[in-house]
């Protein structure tokens, strides 16, 4: 097993995506008679032909060609380094565009190796090489599009457009995590560690998203019997935090005087910290701690919905996957989570038909950490009184000796 973090993992690639792939990409515009009539006329058997609707382009791959055209030049280069001879059952060679449409057809679908060999008229063993070249690629030429923020200029974006949400100020992600549900030999003693709070065996996927639903940083490859706060503390991110080399930018000042940093908005799975805060748990709490609650509720749903978006998107990760090489998952969901910000960042019109969910853990009870800073639970509580008005009208705080968590 080996978590993968997403900014560790990155290269020095470009922040930006390569201007001249994108020119060619948005410029490959085909002729009527290109590349899709080809090869969606092999598209004869298996579940893509049961469509109730014709067979179109967008209703396979879920995304629309200019973004397609954009996936297939960042991978063109690192796709046809290796010398491959891969063809479909008739000896037909596949083309880029052919292997691209492979890959994603798999990602998106979640349908198995064999259903989608049938679609496409290939061999499972070409589907399942083709994913996981198509997956290297991505890893290699894709991470641009899931990077933390470089500039003060963007960051001060983001905060802007979270206090938008509900008014909470100086707020730079939502942070949550998401179980992938595996099905493991029972005969393997090891696998007892997979197991999660319902008894599933999963894979735990942590992500930070900003307030357009795109992934800032993930953490993926846990066990799912880990919780949120462990997995936490176990990132990079958490330890950048801690030192303050991240959320370092400017502080927000109360009316008392206070400052407080940059921070991270979760549920009550995650430790109350100065840099990332979470609801009040004492039931009747004070009207102003209430009405915080509220804010943070409806500022953190945007991470609740990247990720119920990227499962319902990218459904090799939805559902209950089937002895999957535990190895390899990781890297699969790192890719999935970059194509979902691929999405975001091309303007991919498709997107919108996507209904908004925030129920991406079916089944799974929130739980609660009691972990809590104690400077954190003042910090907290003057943020709160502030956005009620109140905190002209606070004599004297005595958080911790009252309770409130």
């Amino acid at each position: 097993m080996g978590p993968i973090r997403g900014l560790k993992r990155k290269k020095n690639h470009e922040k930006k995506a390569d201007k001249d792939v994108l020119v060619v990409a948005l410029g490959s515009q085909l002729n009527p008679k290109d590349w899709w009539d080809d090869f969606s006329k092999r598209i004869i058997t298996g579940p893509s032909s049961q469509l109730k609707n014709p067979v179109t382009f967008e209703s396979v791959f879920k995304i629309s060609r200019k973004t397609f055209n954009y996936i297939c030049s960042l991978v063109k280069e690192d796709m046809k380094a290796k010398a491959s001879n891969f063809s479909d059952l008739s000896g037909k060679h596949l083309s880029l565009n052919d292997q691209v449409a492979v890959a994603l057809r798999r990602l998106s679908s979640g349908e198995s190796l064999s259903s989608v060999g049938e679609s496409f008229g290939m061999n499972q063993s070409t589907v399942a090489q083709l994913t996981w070249r198509f997956v290297e690629a991505m890893e290699e030429r894709g991470l641009h599009h899931l990077c933390w923020p470089s500039s003060e200029q963007e960051m001060e974006k983001i905060k802007a457009n979270f206090e938008k949400i509900r008014g909470l100020p100086n707020c730079c992600g939502a942070i949550d995590t998401t179980h992938i549900m595996m099905t493991l030999p029972t005969t393997d003693p090891h696998n007892d560690v997979w197991l999660d709070c319902e008894k599933n065996c999963s894979m735990i996927l942590q992500a930070i998203v900003d307030p357009e639903m795109r992934f800032r940083d993930i953490i993926a490859g846990w066990p799912g019997s880990f919780s949120d706060a462990v997995v936490l503390e176990s990132s990079g991110f958490f330890k950048m935090s801690e030192e303050q080399t991240r959320l370092n930018g400017k502080k927000l000042t109360l009316q008392d005087g206070t400052e407080i940093r940059e921070y991270l908005v979760g549920d009550t799975a995650f430790p109350l910290l100065p840099w990332l805060l979470t609801p009040f748990r004492r039931r009747g709490p004070p009207d102003f701690q209430s009405e915080f609650n509220k804010r943070l509720s409806a500022t953190r749903m945007v991470a609740q919905r990247a990720l119920a978006r990227l499962k319902e998107t990218w459904k090799i990760i939805h559902g209950v996957m089937w002895k999957p090489d535990k190895h390899r998952l990781p890297r699969i969901i790192l890719v999935c989570c970059i194509l979902h910000n691929i999405v975001i960042d091309m303007e991919d019109d498709l997107q919108d038909d996507v209904p908004l969910s925030h129920h991406h853990d079916s089944g799974y009870r929130q739980l609660t950490c009691e972990s809590a800073d104690k400077s954190a639970l003042i910090l907290r509580e003057k943020l709160s009184l502030q956005l009620a008005g109140k905190l002209h009208l606070e004599k004297k705080l005595s958080v911790v000796g009252n309770g409130y968590l």
